[in-house]
């Protein structure tokens, strides 16, 4: 395995050194074009341009005899951008939505496009050869003419997206105000449509039509858990195509049963996968990690504050209290009290005392804090607001978790540090 890996970075087998360039260069183009057609919401038209360009390549092929791959692109090109004219023509021109219209377009083109194929590959002529590996990609028969090609594109796309970087931002987040500011937002969208024909012709070679869109949405949207920047969003998008089509091509050469576009994609979608679980802010368990964690806080202080309001019953915060006493102050799952208690002990907000528990120094200043901010809370919705003072209490059980001490010193400044809530109960203060 050692000298495979070495044999395969270092680069030396010019099939190598195409297949692995040829598939970062078309990885890379699809990721920085998908970003901003992912922003649009415009996930789909990748889809329905990657079934559109099969015609043209078919009629590009049957024009010119071969399959140089100049014509072949310019052909495929040309058929994808007009499948997105019919597309925008259909939506505007009539009732039929968006998506049916997407839908259409995708199906009437690809049917041409088999059909077509199909009369190829009944013509007899020899150089139709291969001709089919356009429907399911064949990166590993990538040549140095074909490297040209998809090099040259990719500059050009590269380079479009740095000259109109801003531009193209502007009518992804805000279109209208592009607009007011004298941004040819109409102009941009064809702009940006046609570049991203541009990338969907170059990987149709690689990955096929079937799986084009995935190489297209799939960096990007990988790469938006991990930022709200567009300029870290595409660098990552990047990072990530040159990662999958770099080891789509190293599985493909260590197995050569194994095709190399659908690895990429398989990777894409791995790094994806990880992505949507475990990016930092986004990743779904992170997401639930955070929302545990808030669990847990609600939970805590709503003990806490059980605790404080026995103690102004009783006039004792220190006495020791019953699981029943807490009880019957608030409702808690049996599940959520055990934990909830525990989780105080281990903390030093509370103490057990043979069964019963008991606040600490900190656990009462923290039970009292809560309390406070509860009732601060009830006193501004009814002095400020005009809320009845009745209408007051369940909203003042959200927000007394999430007010910082910021916004409680204003709240007691505002209020003129008031010793009663609406209810005519207590307000503590250290």
């Amino acid at each position: 395995m050692k000298e495979v890996f070495i044999e395969f970075f270092g680069m030396q087998n010019p099939n190598v050194r195409y297949v692995v360039l040829g598939s970062v260069l078309l990885s890379i183009s699809s990721a920085i074009v998908g970003c901003f057609t992912f922003l649009k919401k415009k996930a789909l038209v990748g889809d329905v341009v990657s079934h559109a360009v099969l015609p043209g390549i078919c009629l590009s092929f049957i024009v010119t005899g071969t399959k140089d791959p100049f014509m072949l692109i310019i052909g495929a090109f040309i058929t994808g951008w007009l499948s997105i004219l019919v597309m925008d023509y259909i939506v505007q021109n009539s009732k039929i939505k968006e998506d049916t219209a997407t839908g259409l377009a995708l199906s009437v083109f690809f049917g041409i496009g088999i059909l077509l194929l199909t009369v190829i590959q009944h013509s007899g002529n020899a150089a139709q050869s291969g001709l089919d590996s356009f429907l399911f990609g064949k990166a590993a028969a990538l040549i140095g003419k074909d490297l040209l090609a998809f090099g040259l594109i990719a500059i050009v796309i590269l380079a479009t997206v740095f000259l109109f970087y801003k531009e193209f931002k502007l009518i992804c987040f805000d279109p209208d105000y592009a607009e007011a500011i004298g941004v040819p937002v109409k102009k941009m969208e064809m702009l940006l449509t046609s570049i991203t024909v541009m990338a969907v012709v170059t990987g149709i070679q690689a990955v096929g039509v079937v799986l084009m869109a995935a190489m297209l949405i799939t960096p990007a949207a990988a790469a938006r858990f991990w930022s709200d920047r567009l300029s870290f969003m595409l660098v990552l998008a990047s990072i990530f195509a040159a990662l999958s089509g770099v080891s789509g091509a190293f599985i493909s050469y260590t197995t050569p049963s194994m095709p190399t576009g659908p690895w990429i994609v398989m990777v894409l979608s791995l790094i994806a996968v990880f992505s949507f679980f475990f990016a930092p802010g986004k990743g779904i368990i992170i997401k639930l990690l955070k929302r545990r964690k808030i669990q847990m806080q609600l939970l805590e202080e709503n003990l806490l504050k059980s605790f404080y309001k026995i103690g102004e019953i009783t006039e004792d915060f220190k006495a020791a209290r019953s699981n029943a006493e807490l009880k019957e102050v608030r409702r808690f799952s049996s599940g959520q009290f055990r934990e909830g208690l525990n989780r105080l002990a281990k903390q030093g907000f509370i103490k057990r005392n043979n069964g019963t528990w008991s606040l600490t120094a900190e656990g009462l200043q923290k039970g009292r804090r809560v309390v406070r901010l509860h009732r601060l809370w009830e006193l501004y919705l009814t002095k400020y607001l005009r809320i009845a003072p009745d209408h007051v209490h369940e909203d003042a059980e959200t927000i007394e978790h999430v007010i910082t001490p910021e916004l409680e010193a204003r709240l007691e400044k505002l209020l003129e540090y008031p010793d009663e809530d609406p209810h005519s109960s207590n307000i503590p203060y250290n």
